[in-house]
């Protein structure tokens, strides 16, 4: 059998080298991403009812269920008014910032939009909205009172100011669009055909008065108008013209030509229009 060499008279025998200690810097990093993580584990199973406490006064809500993280609510009031359900998902990261991004979906009767917002208990900032549904589901918010028909929401931008009693929209740009529009008090319930209303103001000077424009797009109404809008007084004005095409029904005829005893058509037989509205 071959024998092993001896190992040499006063040579140590070798053992494993000792691991260091982590650098002392590192405990405070590591304490840190524990805290964060204790943080990120309790805001996940905090109830959704939470939020009450961030509501800006003219919003009341009920009805919660989820997370804070990532719930919903199935009753909203706005300024007293039936505002429709939410449902929500905070992104995480914007918290290091101390500002609430979140995903939401809105439902309203047959009303849906989907889009992004940036959230504070005074201002609201939403992009990318999208979404519709019928006009009437809108009839709580003075929105198409006493209309129907449907409409569909692009909007890129939206900003309004809720630290008031009342919701004031800031700025807007995008379109929304109606089709298949018709009410009771006009024409005798005639459909108006579908029209194009686009915003394209990222913020007035005042911050409480924009505009918008609004033009048909086919049907037997020809329309081309802006609708200048104050948020202060709640009231609009729809400036423009009117033009009845060779398809309108006899009672829209008839109702332009009493307008026209009041404003002259002018050479291309448009009927000018500025009427006063409130919302």
């Amino acid at each position: 059998m071959p024998i092993s060499p001896s190992p040499r008279r006063g040579a140590k025998a070798q053992q494993p080298a000792a691991r260091p200690a982590p650098p002392r810097s590192l405990w405070p990093r590591l304490a840190l991403i524990g805290a964060l993580a204790i943080v990120v584990v309790v805001v996940c199973v905090l109830p959704a009812s939470l939020i009450t406490r961030f509501l800006p006064p003219t919003i009341q809500a009920a009805d919660f269920s989820g997370s804070i993280w990532h719930g919903s609510v199935g009753r909203i009031t706005a300024g007293g008014r039936p505002a429709g359900a939410l449902e929500w998902e905070v992104h995480p990261l914007p918290l290091v910032t101390l500002h609430v991004v979140t995903d939401l979906h809105w439902v309203k009767g047959g009303f849906v939009l989907d889009g992004s917002a940036d959230l504070s208990r005074t201002h609201i900032a939403a992009t990318n909205l999208a979404g519709g549904g019928p006009l009437q589901d809108l009839s709580d918010f003075g929105l198409g009172a006493g209309w129907r028909g449907s409409a569909g929401v692009r909007i890129t931008e939206l900003t309004a100011d809720v630290s008031g009693p009342q919701t004031l929209l800031k700025s807007a740009v995008g379109d929304i669009t109606l089709s298949d529009v018709s009410s009771a008090q006009v024409a005798s319930g005639a459909n108006l055909g579908s029209y194009d209303l686009n915003f394209n103001d990222p913020g007035s000077a005042s911050g409480t008065d924009f505009s918008a424009a609004l033009t048909d797009t086919g049907g037997p109404l020809a329309v081309n108008a802006t609708i200048q809008l104050s948020m202060k007084t709640r009231s609009g004005l729809f400036s423009g013209t009117l033009k009845e095409r060779p398809d309108a029904p006899p009672a829209l005829r008839s109702e332009l030509d009493n307008l026209a005893q009041l404003h002259a058509r002018d050479a291309q037989g448009r009927l000018p229009v500025d009427l006063e509205f409130t919302f």
